[in-house]
C-alpha cells in the first residue's frame, strides 16, 4: 500500500498542474494523443531491451517488461532515478544474479542510456544547428551549479585518496563493471539490445512530445520539439527531484520557447504531455509494483 500512498501525496501537491493538464488534453486532436500513448508504451519496452542487453543471462521477459513498468512508478517517487534503479535491481538478484554482477549491468545501463540520449541530442544539433537559442537555456545560477558539482567532485577524489577501504571497493567494482561489459559485448545480441535499446528509449520519449505537440497545434518544426525535449531532459539531469516533477517542466517550457513556439501553447503541450507519461501510468504502475513485491518477483 505504500507506493499508493506516497502517489496519493505526489498528486495532492500537485493537483493544480494535473487539473490543467487534463483540461488541456480535453481540447488535443485526440488521435495524435493516441498515437503518444503507444509511443509511451512503447517506452517500457525499450528499457527492457536496455536492461536485457546489459547482462549476458536471459531474463525473464514478461517479468522484465513488468518490472519496467513497475520501476517507473517508483521511478517518480524517489529522486535521480534511485526508484528505478532500486526495483531493477533487486529483480536483477531475484533473478540469480549475485550483487556485484547486479550493481554492475545497473551501472552500465545508466552509462548507456546516458550516452545514448547525449549522442542523439548531439545528432540532431548537428542536422538542425537553429534548433535552439542555447542561450536562452542557460540559466542564471548555471555557474553555481558547476562550481557546487566541481566541488562535490574534488571531495569525492579526496575521499578515494585517503581512505583505502571506499578505493578498495571501487576498484573491485570497476573491475566487475568492465568483465561485465566485455563480456556483454561480445555477444552481438546483448549489445545490439543495450546500445539500440538506449537510443531507442529517449527517442521515443521525444517522440511522444512531438505527437502531444502536434495534437495541441504547436507552430514548432517537428525536429526542433525533438532537440527540445533532449536539451531540456539533458539540461535537468544534476536536478535531484523525484521523476524530475517541476525542474523537467519548467525546462521543457523554456526549452520549447526557446525551439520558437509561443509559451501559453507550449506550456499546456509540457502539461499535456506529462499527463501522459507520467501521471496516466503512476497508479497502474505502483498497482504493478505492489503485486510484483507480494509475488516476490523483486
Amino acid at each position: 500500500m505504500l507506493p499508493l500512498l506516497l502517489v496519493t501525496v505526489v498528486a495532492v501537491r500537485h493537483r493544480s498542474v494535473l487539473a490543467e493538464g487534463f483540461a488541456h488534453l480535453g481540447t488535443a486532436a485526440w488521435p495524435w494523443l493516441l498515437a503518444a500513448v503507444g509511443a509511451t508504451c512503447l517506452t517500457w519496452v525499450a528499457a527492457a531491451c536496455t536492461r536485457q542487453g546489459a547482462v549476458v543471462e536471459r531474463l525473464p521477459r514478461r517479468r522484465l517488461l513488468a518490472t519496467q513498468f513497475a520501476a517507473g512508478a517508483a521511478n517518480h517517487l524517489l529522486p535521480t532515478g534511485l526508484g528505478a534503479s532500486a526495483v531493477n535491481l533487486r529483480f536483477m538478484t531475484v533473478c540469480g544474479l549475485p550483487l556485484a554482477r547486479s550493481s554492475a549491468a545497473l551501472a552500465l545501463y545508466l552509462l548507456a542510456e546516458s550516452v545514448g540520449r547525449v549522442a542523439l541530442l548531439a545528432a540532431l544539433l548537428l542536422a538542425f544547428p537553429d534548433a535552439l537559442r542555447l542561450g536562452t537555456l542557460v540559466p542564471e545560477t548555471a555557474f553555481g551549479l558547476l562550481a557546487g558539482v566541481g566541488a562535490l567532485v574534488v571531495v569525492a577524489a579526496a575521499v578515494l585518496v585517503l581512505v583505502r577501504r571506499v578505493r578498495s571497493a571501487l576498484v573491485t567494482f570497476l573491475r566487475t563493471a568492465l568483465g561485465e561489459a566485455r563480456s556483454v559485448h561480445t555477444r552481438p545480441a546483448r549489445a545490439l539490445a543495450l546500445w539500440g535499446g538506449s537510443l531507442a528509449f529517449p527517442a521515443l520519449q521525444a517522440t511522444v512530445l512531438v505527437l502531444v505537440g502536434k495534437s495541441l497545434g504547436l507552430d514548432v518544426p517537428l525536429a526542433h520539439m525533438a532537440v527540445a525535449y533532449l536539451a531540456a531532459t539533458v539540461a535537468v539531469a544534476l536536478v535531484p527531484t523525484p521523476g524530475g516533477i517541476g525542474s523537467v517542466e519548467a525546462a521543457l517550457v523554456v526549452a520549447l520557447v526557446a525551439a520558437g513556439g509561443p509559451a501559453a501553447v507550449a506550456t499546456a503541450v509540457v502539461l499535456a504531455f506529462r499527463v501522459i507519461t507520467v501521471w496516466l501510468p503512476l497508479v497502474p504502475g505502483a498497482l504493478t509494483l505492489a503485486a510484483l513485491v507480494r509475488l516476490k518477483v523483486i
